[in-house]
């Protein structure tokens, strides 16, 4: 027995699964974040994060004005995802206004360094450098369209190398069946992941990240086995109400999302501008996707190439096969 061209859906995931899907690459799309904070009137600690670049360390270097001073022997910790460098310096009146931090050889890669200022007043700012412009002017404060762009890119930047998010979605858009209700379907997700992003990064609930990434994991391992149930035509709780489930699944996919932001923070002066455009981000990044994947789906279609039927269940093993493997890897870091 064979099927039709419909499902080569089965190799472009198992391509996605193995490689753009894979832990490494992961890595490579991660931006890198600095953190100036003021600790006296004339001291500040700095503290870059450089994520691993293609299995090595990133090459970009951190430069900073030329008349701060180091105070204290500057350490490098290694994580498994990056490498965390801190110092502390002490600048002349302690006025760093209009200095310029510079990222040497940021333009040679493809990651952005996200930026925040902290003052002795508790007040923040943001800043964002990119390949294109891989230095940083300090500011004592940035305008709303600023702060706007700045935390739109970051969720976009999140979403789109947020490998397991990206992989239930796929999963969803292989389940469900006509446009009105995927969209019902995408809409639910993307309310529910708004509730607990702006709950958790406002402090009202709290989850644990490493349980949270595992459970995202299982969430994923779910819709493979609800896949595997439709393949063999049996009854289906997602494929009847896949709003539901979208809904539920997104209330925990929010948690992973509020992880990532808390890692960067907010600026006290705009934080729910910020928080709004970061969603919004996350947004943009998403129907990205889905516009990519069903641009593809519609393509293929069009190619009258037959496939074995066991071609068929090759979606639901690739899509269970790598959310076992983040499940047991996330577990194993408890």
């Amino acid at each position: 027995m064979r099927v039709r061209s419909s499902s080569i859906f089965s190799a472009v995931l198992l391509v996605l699964c193995t490689g753009f899907f894979g832990p490494a690459l992961a890595h490579e799309l991660q931006p890198s974040s600095f953190e100036l904070r003021q600790l006296t009137p004339d001291r500040y600690e700095v503290i870059w994060r450089a994520p691993i670049y293609f299995k090595k360390p990133h090459p970009a270097k951190l430069q900073l004005p030329a008349h701060w001073q180091t105070v204290a022997e500057p350490t490098v910790r290694q994580l498994s995802d990056s490498a965390l460098h801190r110092r502390v310096v002490s600048v002349p009146d302690g006025d760093i206004d209009g200095g310029v931090i510079r990222f040497i050889g940021l333009e040679t890669t493809i990651t952005d360094v996200f930026a925040r200022f902290v003052w002795l007043d508790g007040s923040q700012t943001t800043a964002m450098a990119r390949p294109s412009q891989p230095w940083i002017e300090i500011t004592a404060q940035r305008s709303a369209w600023q702060v706007a762009g700045d935390y739109t890119v970051l969720g976009v930047e999140h979403i789109l190398s947020g490998f397991d998010h990206l992989t239930f979605v796929l999963a969803l858009l292989l389940l469900v069946r006509g446009a009105r209700r995927l969209l019902i379907t995408v809409t639910a997700f993307t309310v529910a992941h708004s509730i607990t992003l702006a709950a958790a990064t406002l402090g009202v609930m709290w989850v644990p990240g490493p349980p949270v990434e595992a459970t995202i994991a299982l969430s994923i391992l779910f819709l493979a086995s609800e896949l595997m149930k439709v393949n063999h035509g049996k009854i289906s709780m997602t494929a009847q109400y896949p709003w539901v489930v979208a809904f539920a699944f997104g209330l925990l996919h929010g948690f992973g999302f509020a992880g990532a932001l808390s890692d960067v923070g907010l600026p006290q002066n705009e934080v729910p501008l910020a928080l709004l455009m970061f969603n919004v981000g996350v947004e943009l990044g998403q129907l990205l996707f889905i516009a990519a994947v069903m641009a593809l789906f519609t393509l293929l279609r069009k190619i009258r190439t037959e496939w074995p039927a066991l071609a068929h269940q090759l979606p639901a093993y690739g899509i269970g096969g790598i959310a076992a493997f983040w499940f047991i890897e996330r577990v194993s870091r408890f």
